[in-house]
């Protein structure tokens, strides 16, 4: 895939206010919420499970691209077809997660590295001919006592770069994903401050790396309180504090911003988008969203395949609510009880 074919696969994942799949649990991190339904996590019901999502009719009304596992891409659907095929034959891009985890940072208590740079070049090359379109890699920056330090930001500045480079040398198109968490008790200010300094440090990093930017896409957190933090914000402060940090930090060349849900809820997902979309900015403003996209559907599905159909129409549902919200065109009342 050359320069030019990337910035188009860019633009198409977002294109008409389409958002992200993130179906890339780790195996560790289903398995948890396979337990939260009762369900024994297995190559199989995992394989079953993600098939649901695929299948859903419509999907591709509301989902450009679907980040998926290394055991995922790997996967098929019931009548053989890989599940990259599957997602490609219906205009939804296929992606991969690369990194291999957030660990401890050396020498700097309760921050985390993220690991993965050995030997990806090889694992690229496989993932593009297993049908990966795009990649994505996750940073995280913990809120505490003394921290983040600018060491911890600037070592996943720094490999954020190297992998997004080395995918554009692929001709698979990067997601940048420098998570700043909202598990403390932070106020929304200091979340400002701290996502500033994230997004300034790595765009100067993918600068001095040489990555193409109209190339590569930005998987961010919103500016939020920490869950902690007994002040929680108005979806239109979120939005406000949101638009104004990344107007100051995030280049227009940028061709989407895919925000991740970090934790929120189905509707409180929804209601920021849609918040950030009411103000807007040079770049779509989009989603890229795991649990806030699929706990409905998992609680539906609960492992019995004659709950298939109830469980894809709460995932269609949530799919067309963000859209919408990505479209600025979300509102309460649209959220209406998916029938059984």
């Amino acid at each position: 895939m050359g320069a030019q074919e990337m910035h188009e696969t860019a633009r198409a994942i977002v294109a008409d206010h389409k958002g992200i799949l993130a179906a890339d649990e780790s195996t560790g991190t289903i398995k948890k919420r396979f337990d939260s339904i009762g369900v024994e996590s297995t190559e199989e019901s995992r394989r079953s499970y993600r098939q649901l999502l695929f299948t859903t009719p419509g999907i591709e009304d509301a989902i450009g691209g679907v980040i998926m596992y290394d055991e995922t891409i790997r996967q098929s659907a019931d009548d053989g077809t890989p599940f990259a095929e599957l997602l490609a034959s219906k205009g939804v891009v296929p992606g991969i997660k690369v990194d291999t985890g957030a660990h401890d940072l050396a020498g700097f208590p309760g921050e985390k590295v993220t690991e993965g740079l050995d030997g990806l070049r090889g694992r690229l090359e496989e993932y593009r001919e297993l049908g990966a379109r795009f990649a994505k890699w996750r940073a995280v920056i913990t809120i505490g006592d003394g921290i983040p330090t600018g060491a911890c930001i600037h070592a996943n500045a720094h490999a954020l770069a190297r992998y997004a480079r080395l995918c554009q040398e692929a001709g698979i198109v990067p997601i940048v994903e420098p998570e700043v968490l909202m598990d403390a008790d932070n106020t929304i200010e200091r979340c400002y401050d701290v996502t500033a300094r994230t997004l300034h440090t790595m765009f100067g990093e993918l600068a001095r790396q040489k990555v193409d930017l109209r190339g590569t896409m930005l998987k961010p957190n919103m500016v939020i309180a920490g869950k902690k933090c007994p002040e929680q914000a108005s979806a239109a402060q979120i939005a406000e504090d949101t638009v104004r940090c990344f107007l100051s930090h995030v280049p227009a060349a940028t061709p989407g911003i895919v925000f991740l849900s970090g934790g929120q809820s189905e509707l409180e997902a929804t209601e920021n988008l849609n918040a950030i979309n009411r103000i807007g900015g040079p770049w779509p403003l989009s989603f890229s969203y795991g649990r806030a996209l699929q706990a409905s559907a998992l609680q539906a599905w609960a492992g019995d395949a004659a709950n298939i159909e109830v469980a894809q129409s709460a995932f269609a549902h949530r799919a067309r609510m963000n859209a919408l919200a990505a479209a600025g065109e979300w509102s309460a009342g649209l959220e209406q009880p998916v029938a059984a």
